[in-house]
This record gives C-alpha cells, sequence and structure tokens, in this order.
C-alpha cells in the first residue's frame, strides 16, 4: 500500500538467525541471493538461539537428543544443503560453542556492516572452525567492520540483544533461522520458496531434466504422518515428470521410532510454539500443492490394518490418505475404513480379508525393518540408491538425486 508520500513501501523480510546454526548459514546465503536478485528489504536480525530456547521452554541443545539414525540423516541432509548452496561447510569440532558475544557484535553493528560481520563470522565458525570464543578471533573481524570488541560487554548492547531475542520469541521466533514477512513466520532454510511466494515471487523449487529409465525412489510412508499425505499426493507425478519410478512402501511409523529410540509421538515433544508453527506449516505445504488438508480429529491414529490394505491394492493408498487427512475419518474403525474403500469404488470387504493374510503382515513388518535398516528416521523417507531424504521438504532432493544417477 502506498505511503502518505504516494510511493510504496518496499517489502521487507527479517531474517532472524545465530551463527552457532549451521542451517542459519545456509540460509544467510539464500537470503542474500534473494535480496540480490529482489527489491526485498532484508532485515538481518541477531538473536540468541539458546534464549528463544530457554523462552519457549525447550532444551537448550535438542540435538543432543536425537536418535543415532536422525543425526545421521541430519548430517548428510546439511551437507547437501549447503553445497545446493553453493557453501563451503566444514564440521567444527567444537560444535555447539557458546556464541553470545559474537551475537552482541553483530547487535552493535549496522546495516551493511553487520551483514559483513554476519558473513565472516559464519565463515569463522563453519568454514575455518575458529574459536568464536577467543577474542584473538573476535578482535580483527571486528576491527575489519570498524568495532571495537569492547562494544560486546557494552550494556546497552547486551540490554539490546536481549530485547531483539525477546521480541522474537514474542512473534513466535522458536528457532533459526526464521523470516518474518507482515508478521507470518516461517522456520528453516528450507522454507525460503514459501518467503518468496509470500513475496509475490514465482520460486524456483523442482529441479528438472530427465533421469535414466531405470532410476527408482523407495517412498516409505504411514498413513499417521500428515507429512507423508503430502508428499504421496505429490511425489508419484513428480517423478514420472522426470522420468523416475517410485515404490510406494508402507511402513510403521511407532516400530520404526520405537526400533531407533525416538519419542513414539514427537509433535508431543514439541514446546507450544513449534505445535502451532507446524500446524500452519503443514496448511503451507497443502496450500502449495494444491491439496485439501485438516488435521484428523483421531490424531494419533492408528494405522496398521491400513498400512496392510495399501500393501494389497496400492490404489487405495490415496483414497486412505484423504480420509484421514482430509476427511477426518477414523480408519482405526475398519468399519470406517470399508466405507472409505467402498465409497472409492473398490471392494472394502475383500480388501480387508486379504490384508489378514500373514504373508501381508509379514511383508509390513519386511518394509519396516527395510527402512530402518537403510537409515530412515520418520516418516516419509525417500531412498535412491543409498542416499536417505527426509521428510515432504526433501522432494525435491530424491528428484536431484535422481537426476543426478
Amino acid at each position: 500500500m502506498p505511503g502518505l508520500s504516494g510511493v510504496a513501501k518496499p517489502m521487507q523480510v527479517r531474517f532472524y538467525y545465530d551463527v552457532v546454526c549451521p542451517y542459519a548459514y545456509v540460509a544467510s546465503q539464500r537470503v542474500r541471493a534473494l535480496a540480490a536478485r529482489s527489491k526485498v528489504e532484508v532485515l538481518w536480525c541477531p538473536v540468541l538461539l539458546g534464549g528463544l530456547f530457554r523462552n519457549h521452554q525447550t532444551a537448550d541443545v535438542p540435538a543432543a537428543s536425537y536418535a543415532p539414525a536422525r543425526a545421521k540423516v541430519g548430517a548428510e541432509d546439511l551437507v547437501r544443503e549447503a553445497r545446493s548452496a553453493d557453501l563451503t561447510l566444514v564440521h567444527n569440532p567444537r560444535h555447539p560453542q557458546r556464541s553470545v558475544t559474537a551475537m552482541r557484535l553483530l547487535t552493535a553493528a549496522q546495516g551493511e556492516q553487520r551483514i559483513r560481520l554476519t558473513h565472516a563470522l559464519y565463515k569463522a565458525y563453519w568454514v575455518d572452525n575458529l574459536d568464536i570464543n577467543d577474542p584473538a578471533t573476535l578482535a580483527p573481524l571486528a576491527r575489519e567492520q570498524g568495532l571495537d570488541l569492547a562494544v560486546a560487554n557494552d550494556t546497552a548492547t547486551k540490554a539490546a540483544l536481549r530485547e531483539q531475542t525477546q521480541r522474537a520469541s514474542d512473534r513466535g521466533v522458536f528457532g533459526v533461522p526464521t523470516f518474518e514477512v507482515d508478521g507470518t513466520i516461517w522456520w528453516g532454510q528450507d522454507r525460503i520458496h514459501l518467503v518468496e511466494q509470500a513475496l509475490g515471487m514465482s520460486p524456483d523449487y523442482l529441479p528438472k531434466g530427465r533421469a535414466k529409465p531405470d532410476s527408482v525412489i523407495d517412498f516409505y510412508h504411514d498413513f499417521a504422518s500428515p507429512y507423508s499425505y503430502l508428499a504421496a499426493t505429490q511425489i508419484q507425478a513428480m517423478a514420472a515428470r522426470v522420468g523416475a519410478q517410485v515404490r510406494m512402501k508402507p511402513i510403521l511409523l511407532g516400530a520404526l521410532f520405537k526400533a531407533i529410540g525416538t519419542a513414539n509421538i514427537p509433535v508431543f515433544t514439541f514446546g507450544e510454539a513449534r505445535r502451532a508453527y507446524t500446524l500452519r506449516d503443514l496448511g503451507d505445504w497443502a496450500a502449495l500443492w494444491g491439496v485439501p488438508f485438516q488435521f484428523t480429529p483421531h490424531f494419533p491414529v492408528r494405522t496398521v490394518t491400513a498400512g496392510r490394505v495399501a500393501l494389497v491394492c496400492e490404489e487405495a493408498t490415496p483414497v486412505i490418505y484423504k480420509a484421514v487427512w482430509s476427511d477426518g475419518v477414523d480408519i482405526s474403525d475398519e468399519r470406517a475404513l470399508q466405507g472409505v474403500l467402498e465409497a472409492a469404488g473398490l471392494d472394502g470387504a475383500g480388501l480387508l480379508a486379504a490384508a489378514q493374510a500373514p504373508e501381508v503382515k509379514a511383508q509390513l513388518r519386511a518394509n519396516t525393518d527395510e527402512a530402518i535398516r537403510r537409515g530412515a528416521c520418520g516418516a516419509p523417507t525417500m531412498v535412491v540408491d543409498d542416499e536417505v531424504f527426509w521428510g515432504n521438504d526433501r522432494i525435491n532432493r530424491a528428484l536431484e538425486a535422481v537426476l543426478a544417477r
């Protein structure tokens, strides 16, 4: 909307970050690229990640409690994401480091000075593997930007960083990197295409090309997972577009979680702000993919029978997903599940009977064991050869993998 002067106010993106977070390092490159190719103004907002965690009553180092399978998937994913942003990333053996002094320096810096110092600190941490608590590291970086390291101990600087962190928390920011446009936030460097969409841009999100004819994506999923639903609505058509095949492999997500040592219902371990964000994030992806979505009132969903039915008849998969995550049907009730199948023109009674066959039950367990063996840590998981991609938000990377074969 034009201001009083008649000149339209430039679109702004607030970018909340802490140099301790490697994904925020990746995001710093993505948001810099966004600013370079658009007229969007980026406001670089340093915050203390630990302060956000404390404000939202979550663990100071969430990754410390990750199951080994999740930690491995995450480490591999981070390398891919850094590579996709044309960044060098070398794991710092001191990670996670205390970043309060560095973030105070960034708070004291202004404008382009803050942006230059941000990139210098990210390089020090994630490329050169320096100790960002050592004055011998920080002082020269500060001097290069016309700052004295002593400013980090200034009372006003300390207060400003605390206030910036508190304001971010009050806006719903619970982690970094987070982007904000007109009061709406998106968490994660992998949501920047949603930010671009909100800014009226046309993000180029999915890769283009042609895979070899024998390219296969194994898609491990469970009807209990809303992100599996979202991915299942897209993966086959997207793979077909590049000439790849998808093997749909229903699994028992609860059994996988138990086997790898993850909470049976991870969302129940989230803080209130992250739970609220997750619900909105699901809606964002549903809107992006153009599919209906409502969070089922029957969560958590018992999906053993549904998974077996999907093994007997793959055509039932989209029918069951829609029943759960669009229509709110309780598919743990076999009569309701039968009705859903029959309404879609399938033999509901016959499929339910066939799902009780010992070999079908064994196949669902075998799929789950296979997913565990291949390194899955949740659903949906996509595997190309031996490369594991976790989440609806990694369909693009799975497609890139088949294009690169």
